[in-house]
């Protein structure tokens, strides 16, 4: 997942970022006095390499008065340009916006990076102070007449004007986001669409803090270490480590993911056990308590469909697609729709299969979801005679970093990486590298930090501490960020292959950042269509399993051996393994966001687990059968991370990468001149030109659905 930090323009701080996830971790203290003080390290530009921030010198106190002082520094120079008496130019109003709010940039990056993943009360209470003051801050910008007046002016004598190609799409860009943001509305209704953002960014917020509480309540606590059969021995050691962690010696701590799904319940023998921890995951935020998010979650989806009305649309989803690729959301559906009907048959086939083993074991009892994954590893151990506790050993985490990740970055595109222990960082496990370019010049600094914590967001995401820019002679500084369980004291960290497939994904937006080459930040890497910005991450999962990056890192931990070849063709074997499973939860939580979010004003506030239930039969789907990969209450993609209606484009990428791969294999796979094509029509390009135009031209024509269905086993190889 990408986190974004800027919308429309440098400095304007998307409020998605902001509202990462935060928890209450220590005791709760005053942010104190809001007024700078001369020594607060935001004021000015780090002095370390490519701008790197110094964590050793920023305080939790820093935050609040360094944003509201960034906030001041870019309302002033706003100001200054939109009544600049001089006529409206590129440079006076375009460039002149490019350049404004580099303080509050600098410190919004650090501040989301933190609250995303090592939080605590204090950032806590801060972002429950700033969201509100932060939308305040972006309607000043986004609702200024003067300003839009001069934007206008620029993009109606736009062809006239002598401009390259990348500063005419700056243009087009800062109209449309002023226009997407409500300029053309009456100062009335400027006015009411203030007051509808300053309250959606509060409860963002307030969702994603109830949330990570809720996620840690609801961890699974186990007292019998004999409840918790069918892990292995380094698992229960990293339960009981977790206990401990929380002051619960001779317990047994399971912290729960973010999806519906978590990853015990496919080796867990105890029903009663599967059962627990499975309902844990999809009640852990509708308990009736303070974490509870169904009254935000009701709230969010009635302010953005008054919010759609005001703008125009007859509701949220209309407005939020317009600027993506898929335009509208009778696109969406209608791409949805393909893919529900072979899901949701393979997955009826799937759950046959699954209750057929369950008789033939025994069992008497109907398939639940929190048998779906135990049941399905039998079943692939009986079909394909792959055990995950066999090929975990072949994926240590330092291994499939280095000798995976970072070896086809090389091979792809000539990069080379060096760690280095001279920069400091917000947390002892995060490790920093310098990636250097294939000419030996340092193109990027890139931080990994890929261990759970109790104060981090779920899932796993890419981000920036630093943009690139030309204009603002910037190179990037990028991270990536994910959960996986640390390994007990002086134990291997080994992954599972979706853990590493994960860890090539995340790294497919480092890339996408490292590998931008734009004049302007506003255009500059990821700052892209959120139906395109998976894209090059899940493109670069390929790489996991391709034989040349895989035999170069699946070696085993203690004997540095290769993976048997046998176990690699199990792996491949299974590939298409419990992927109507896989694929229908996706679908689901698409359609889901999808019917939140469109509806209308007219509809009055909605039970949550009622309006869930009738999306789901409305679409056709049996959730009691496979569930959505996240339920409302659990949405953080959609109610806090900037996804609203936005869900389905993991598939509508899938869909573009899958034809991509394509495009390689027939063009002679893993080299360096498909690699630096690649790299100069697609990865570099940023948002600088049409995204489709871009896509087409590298492709050679338009991606189709087969692909997509092919590679997930949902048709047969050859059609």
């Amino acid at each position: 997942m990408l986190r974004t930090a800027i919308l429309g323009l440098a400095g304007v701080i998307a409020l998605g970022m902001l509202s990462a996830p935060a928890m209450a971790q220590d005791e709760a203290s005053d942010s104190g006095d809001a007024a700078i003080k001369s020594d607060n390290p935001f004021l000015h530009e780090s002095k370390l390499p490519l701008q790197a921030p110094p964590f050793d010198k920023i305080e939790d106190s820093d935050f609040k008065p360094a944003i509201e002082e960034g906030m001041k520094q870019q309302a002033a120079e706003v100001e200054k340009i939109a009544n600049n008496p001089e006529p409206p130019t590129f440079e006076n109003t375009l460039v002149a916006l490019e350049k404004s709010g580099r303080m509050l940039e600098r410190v919004s990056l650090v501040f989301g990076a933190l609250t995303s993943a090592n939080t605590n009360d204090t950032l806590q209470k801060i972002q429950q102070e700033v969201a509100p003051e932060l939308a305040a801050h972006r309607d000043s910008i986004f609702l200024n007449e003067k300003l839009f007046d001069r934007i206008k002016t620029i993009y109606n004598k736009r062809d006239s004007l002598d401009l390259d190609p990348e500063a005419k799409r700056l243009v087009w860009y800062f109209y449309n986001q002023f226009v997407h943001a409500g300029a053309n509305l009456s100062d009335a209704d400027k006015d009411k669409l203030k007051e509808l953002n300053k309250e959606e960014a509060t409860l963002s917020t307030e969702f994603q803090n109830r949330l990570l509480a809720a996620t840690k309540a609801g961890a699974l606590v186990v007292d019998d270490k004999s409840a918790l059969a069918g892990l292995g021995d380094s698992e229960i050691a990293t339960a009981a480590d977790a206990a401990r962690k929380r002051h619960m010696e001779g317990k047994y701590v399971i912290p729960l993911q973010n999806t519906t799904r978590q990853p015990a319940l496919k080796s867990l023998t105890n029903r009663d056990t599967r059962e627990k921890l499975y309902m844990n995951s999809v009640n852990r935020a509708v308990q009736g308590d303070d974490n509870d998010t169904r009254d935000i979650i009701k709230r969010l989806a009635e302010l953005r469909a008054h919010k759609a009305r005001l703008l125009g649309y007859t509701n949220y989803s209309g407005w939020k697609l317009e600027d993506q690729m898929a335009k509208d959301p009778d696109n969406v559906e209608a791409f949805l729709g393909k893919l529900a009907g072979p899901t949701e048959k393979a997955a009826r086939e799937e759950a046959a299969d699954l209750q057929k083993l369950i008789e033939e074991s025994g069992g008497d009892f109907k398939l639940k979801p929190w048998d779906w994954n135990f049941y399905a590893e039998k079943l692939r151990k009986q079909r394909y005679d792959l055990d995950e506790s066999e090929i975990k050993p072949y994926f240590e985490l330092n291994h499939v970093l280095e000798d995976g990740v970072f070896y086809a970055a090389h091979q792809l595109y000539g990069l080379t990486f060096k760690e280095r222990h001279d920069l400091p960082v917000y947390q002892d496990d995060v490790r920093v590298f310098d990636v250097f370019d294939k000419d030996g010049s340092q193109l990027a600094i890139f931080y990994a930090d890929y261990y759970k914590r109790d104060n981090k967001s779920g899932g796993a995401w890419m981000s920036n501490f630093v943009n690139q820019s030309k204009l603002l002679g910037t190179k990037p500084v990028i991270y990536n960020v994910m959960n996986i369980p640390k390994s007990a004291e002086g134990e291997p960290t080994l992954l599972t292959y979706d853990e590493t497939e994960t860890m090539f994904h995340e790294f497919g937006h480092a890339l996408h950042g490292m590998f931008a080459d734009q004049e302007y930040p506003s255009l500059s890497g990821t700052n892209t269509a959120r139906d395109f910005v998976e894209f090059p991450s899940q493109f670069n999962e390929h790489w996991a399993l391709y034989p040349e990056v895989f035999k170069h890192y699946a070696v085993h931990y203690k004997t540095g051996e290769p993976m048997p070849q046998e176990l690699v063709d199990k792996i491949k074997a299974a590939k298409y393994f419990n992927q109507g499973f896989d694929f229908t939860e996706l679908v689901a939580a698409a359609k889901l966001d999808m019917a939140w979010h469109t509806l209308t004003p007219e509809v009055e506030q909605q039970d949550v687990a009622n309006f869930q239930q009738r999306a789901m039969d409305v679409a056709g789907l049996d959730q009691s059968l496979v569930p959505p990969r996240y339920e409302s209450s659990y949405f953080a993609h959609i109610w806090g991370s900037g996804y609203a209606s936005g869900y389905y484009a993991y598939m509508w990428t899938d869909m573009l990468d899958e034809n991509a791969f394509d495009w390689f294999q027939s063009h002679g796979g893993m080299t360096r001149e498909n690699g630096d094509r690649f790299r100069k029509m697609v990865l570099s390009r940023g948002n600088s030109e049409d995204l489709e135009t871009m896509y087409e031209d590298w492709l050679g024509g338009k991606p189709g659905i087969k692909p997509l269905l092919r590679a997930h086993g949902l048709v047969a190889e050859g059609q």
